[in-house]
C-alpha cells in the first residue's frame, strides 16, 4: 500500500505533480532512499531539464563528506513554501501558545513532520530543559533528507540537539522499542493543507494512535473544524464550464460538444486560491455552514458523510462551494487559527488572519452552469470525506444535481485556468486568427502541433478545408489521442486529417522530412501550470530538434518569445518571503539561504524567481512601464547562449518589493497578434524575482535586470538584478 501523501519525501516540484493547487507548503516528489554500506542514508530524487522535459537522478547524502561531490540541496527547499509558514507570525504564536498550555511538566512528545524543528525546540522548552531525565523527551520525525539536514543545523544553532531525538523517516515506519522507547504522552503536528485533509492528516493520527501514541494522549492542536458556503461567482464559473462559454462563441469549434460532457472537465477536488482578490466578483448565497470536526486527541474514521440543510439568504446561481478550516490548538478552546477569507466575522480570538501563501481557500465548483436557487429557499448539501480529500454534492429538496463527470475510460482533465482560457473569447480569437493567416496560400498543409494544446489542432482543421493535422501532446499523450478522436467527428472533420503522432520527435522527423509547412503551439505543456512562465520555452527546443521536418517556407508559430518585466510594490509577498531571524525565541537566519528567503542573505546567495498569481499576491501596485528584457526568436532554431538586460524606468513614487517577468507571445511575423502572460491576465502565473531589500522610489533612481538561457546547461533561465 503507498503511504499517505503527508509520510512521504515532499517538495514543490511542478514537472511532477498535476495536482491543483499550486504551492502549497510540499509536493510529493519521485524520488527513492537506500542504505550506503556505511548505514547512512541516501536519497535520489527525480530532477527535469525544463527545456527538454527529460529527467536525471540526483543523489542527496546524508553525510556531508569532505571531499565528495557537492549536491546543493538549497533548490530543492527553496521552492517551497516553509519559508512562508516560518513567516506566519500569528501561526507561530498560536502554536507556541498552545503547547506552552498543554505540556506543562517533563513527558514524551511526538513531532510528526517537524521541518525545521520548530514545534520540537517548542515542546523542548516548555518541558524546562529537563527532557533528559526519565521518560522525558522530544521524538521529531520528519521524512524528507534535505529538511533533516537543515533541522540539524538549526537544532545545533539552537542548543537543542541533546534535546531532541530527530528521526530520518516516516511516521509509519516508527516502531516502539527500536526507533522510540516508548509510546509518546503527546503529540504536535502541522500536517495541514489549505483543504485540511490532503497531507494525509487522517492515515498519520491513525497510525500514530494505534502504535505510536499512549491511550488518551494530548495534542497540538486539538481540533479542526471545517466550514463552507454557497456563493456565485461568474470568475469562478469560467473556470470549470466551458460549454456554457463555447455556446456563446462564433469560431464554430467545440471542445465540449453536446452529448461529449464527460469527456472534458477538471478534476473533482478542491481547488485552493486566495478567494479575498475576488470579493467583490462574489455573491454570497448562504451564510458560513459548518461541516466536518476532526479531533487529534482520538483516532479518527477514514470516511464520514454529511447532510447538511441551508438555506439561500439571495437568489442566484450556485457556481461553487467555498471552504475553510478553524483550527482550536488548545482543549479549552481559547486559541484558534482559522484561514477563513476576509469577509467572515472572526472572534477576538482567532482576529483577521495576515495574507499567507502556505494556507488559501478552497473552491468546489459545481456541475455546469451552478445551481438555481431562491432566496428562503432550502438546498441540501451532502459532504463526505476521505483519507485525503473533502467532496460535496449540492442538492435542491427532492432534486439531484446531474454531474457532468465521467466514470468511464476516457475523461480529459484539466487545470481551471486552462479551461478558462479555452472558454476566452479574446483568446480563442487570437488564435483562430493566428493559424488561418498562418494556414492562408497553403494547400494541402502539413500542420504539425509540439506542445499539448487541445484548442490549436481543431483550429488548425478549421481554418483550413484540406490541412493535415500531427499533434504530439508530450503530456496529456495518449489521452490527447483518445480526446481529438472523439470530437472530430463531431467538429465535422474527417478522422482522416488528424494524426496522433505516438513514436517520439526523432521518428517524426524521418517520418516527414521537410515535409512540415506549419509547426505551432499555444506554448502551453501539460503539468508545467504550477511552474515559471518561460519554462514554456521548451516549444523552442523541441523547435529546434524538429527542424530537419521543416519545410522551406515553413511557419512556425508563435513566432517568438518575448521576456518582459515590471517593478511592483508587493509588501504581503514580500512579508511572507523575507529572511527569518528570531521565530518564537529560536534563530532561524542559518535557513534562509537554504530556503530561498529575500533580504538579508549571506554575500554570493541570490533569491530565487518563484511562480505566483500576483493578482492574488494581497496589496499590489506597478512602479513602472512594462518593459522587453530579451526576445527568443523561434523562426529560427536555437545555437546557443543567448542574454538580454534592460534599466527600469520608474514612472510611480513608492516601495518597490521586486520584480514581476512573463512571456508575451507573438504569434505572427507582423506583431500584429500578441498573447500576454502580464499581472492583468489572470489565468496564468507570473514568474516574481524579490529584490535583495525593498527600495524606496522617490525620485532618479533605477534598476538593471539582465537574463540568461544556456539550452547547453540545465536549461534554467537565469534571472540577476543590480540596484543604480
Amino acid at each position: 500500500m503507498s503511504p499517505p501523501l503527508s509520510l512521504l519525501p515532499k517538495t514543490f516540484t511542478p514537472f511532477l505533480s498535476f495536482r491543483s493547487p499550486p504551492l502549497t507548503r510540499l509536493k510529493t516528489i519521485v524520488s527513492a532512499r537506500t542504505m550506503t554500506s556505511q548505514s547512512s542514508q541516501r536519497v535520489f530524487q527525480l530532477r527535469q531539464d525544463p527545456l527538454t522535459g527529460t529527467s536525471e537522478w540526483i543523489i542527496i547524502d546524508e553525510n556531508d563528506q569532505a571531499g565528495a561531490p557537492v549536491t546543493s540541496t538549497d533548490g530543492l527547499l527553496a521552492t517551497t513554501s516553509y519559508l512562508d509558514m516560518l513567516n506566519d507570525t500569528r501561526r507561530n504564536r498560536a502554536y507556541r501558545l498552545a503547547i506552552e498550555k498543554t505540556i506543562t511538566e517533563p513527558c514524551h512528545v511526538l513531532d510528526i513532520g517537524a521541518g525545521t524543528g520548530l514545534l520540537s525546540m517548542m515542546a523542548a522548552r516548555a518541558m524546562g530543559g529537563k527532557e533528559e531525565s526519565g521518560d522525558s523527551m522530544v521524538t521529531a520525525c520528519e521524512s524528507y533528507l534535505p529538511m533533516v539536514k537543515l533541522m540539524r543545523k538549526v537544532l545545533h544553532k539552537n542548543g537543542m540537539t541533546k534535546n531532541i531525538n530527530l528521526i530520518n523517516k516516516r511516521s509509519d515506519e516508527l516502531k516502539v522499542g527500536s526507533d522510540i522507547a516508548s509510546r509518546a504522552d503527546v503529540l504536535v503536528s502541522e500536517i495541514l493543507d489549505s483543504e485540511l485533509l490532503g497531507e494525509g492528516l487522517i492515515p498519520s493520527l491513525q497510525h500514530a494512535h494505534d502504535m505510536l501514541l499512549v491511550e488518551n494522549p494530548k495534542t497540538v492542536p486539538y481540533r479542526a473544524t471545517t466550514y463552507c458556503q454557497l456563493v456565485e461567482s461568474t470568475f469562478l464559473c469560467n473556470m470549470h464550464d466551458l460549454q456554457s462559454n463555447e455556446a456563446k462563441m462564433s469560431d464554430g469549434v467545440r471542445l465540449v460538444p453536446p452529448g461529449l460532457e464527460s469527456l472534458f472537465g477538471i478534476k473533482s477536488q478542491q481547488y485552493s486560491m486566495h478567494v479575498d482578490a475576488i470579493e467583490k466578483e462574489i455573491k454570497l448565497l448562504s451564510e458560513p455552514v459548518k461541516i466536518f470536526e476532526f479531533d487529534f486527541w482520538k483516532r479518527p474514521e477514514s470516511n464520514g458523510e454529511l447532510e447538511v440543510h441551508i438555506e439561500a439568504i439571495n437568489e442566484g446561481s450556485v457556481n461553487a462551494i467555498i471552504s475553510w478550516w478553524v483550527l482550536q490548538l488548545d482543549s479549552e478552546g481559547t486559541i484558534f487559527y482559522s484561514t477563513a477569507p476576509r469577509w467572515i466575522e472572526s472572534n477576538n480570538e482567532i482576529g483577521v488572519r495576515d495574507w499567507c501563501d502556505h494556507w488559501k481557500q478552497c473552491v468546489w465548483f459545481t456541475p455546469g452552469a451552478g445551481v438555481s436557487i431562491s432566496k428562503g429557499e432550502n438546498v441540501h448539501l451532502h459532504a463526505a470525506h476521505t483519507c485525503t480529500n473533502i467532496l460535496y454534492n449540492l442538492k435542491k429538496t427532492h432534486e439531484m444535481t446531474h454531474s457532468s463527470f465521467s466514470t468511464g475510460d476516457l475523461q480529459l482533465t484539466l487545470p481551471p485556468e486552462r479551461v478558462a482560457i479555452y472558454g476566452d473569447n479574446i483568446y480563442r480569437q487570437s488564435i483562430f486568427e493566428a493559424t488561418r493567416n498562418a494556414l492562408q496560400g497553403k494547400s494541402h498543409a502539413q500542420c504539425l502541433v509540439i506542445d499539448d494544446s487541445l484548442l490549436l489542432p481543431v483550429m488548425a482543421l478549421h481554418s483550413s478545408n484540406t490541412s493535415r493535422v500531427i499533434s504530439l501532446s508530450p503530456g496529456l499523450q495518449e489521452n490527447a489521442a483518445k480526446y481529438l478522436e472523439a470530437i472530430a467527428d463531431l467538429n465535422g472533420f474527417s478522422k482522416a486529417r488528424l494524426e496522433y503522432f505516438r513514436e517520439g520527435k526523432s521518428k517524426l522527423v524521418e517520418a516527414y522530412p521537410s515535409k512540415i509547412d506549419l509547426l505551432i503551439g499555444e506554448p502551453y505543456y501539460y503539468g508545467l501550470e504550477s511552474g515559471l512562465p518561460w519554462q514554456n520555452l521548451r516549444f523552442w527546443k523541441d523547435r529546434t530538434l524538429l527542424d530537419p521536418a521543416l519545410s522551406q517556407d515553413a511557419v512556425v508559430m508563435p513566432y517568438k518569445g518575448v521576456l518582459r518585466g515590471c517593478a511592483m510594490y508587493l509588501p504581503d509577498l514580500w512579508k511572507s518571503r523575507c529572511c527569518l531571524g528570531s521565530v518564537e525565541g529560536f534563530d532561524h537566519a542559518l535557513v534562509n539561504a537554504t530556503l530561498g528567503g529575500c533580504g538579508d542573505l549571506p554575500s554570493g546567495k541570490d533569491s530565487p524567481c518563484l511562480p505566483f498569481f500576483i493578482w492574488q499576491c494581497g496589496e499590489t501596485k506597478k512602479l513602472s512601464k512594462e518593459f522587453t528584457v530579451m526576445e527568443f526568436d523561434f523562426s529560427k532554431p536555437i545555437t546557443g547562449p543567448c542574454s538580454g538586460e534592460v534599466q527600469i524606468e520608474f514612472i510611480k513614487p513608492g516601495v518597490c518589493h521586486g520584480i514581476a517577468l512573463w512571456m508575451d507571445w507573438v504569434m505572427d511575423k507582423e506583431n500584429s497578434i500578441v498573447i500576454s502572460t502580464g499581472p492583468d491576465e489572470r489565468y496564468w502565473k507570473q514568474g516574481v524575482k524579490l529584490l535583495g531589500k525593498p527600495m524606496t522610489v522617490e525620485g532618479p533612481s533605477s534598476i538593471g535586470i539582465q537574463a540568461s538561457l544556456d539550452p547547453s546547461s540545465n536549461g534554467e533561465l537565469i534571472i540577476t538584478h543590480s540596484l543604480c
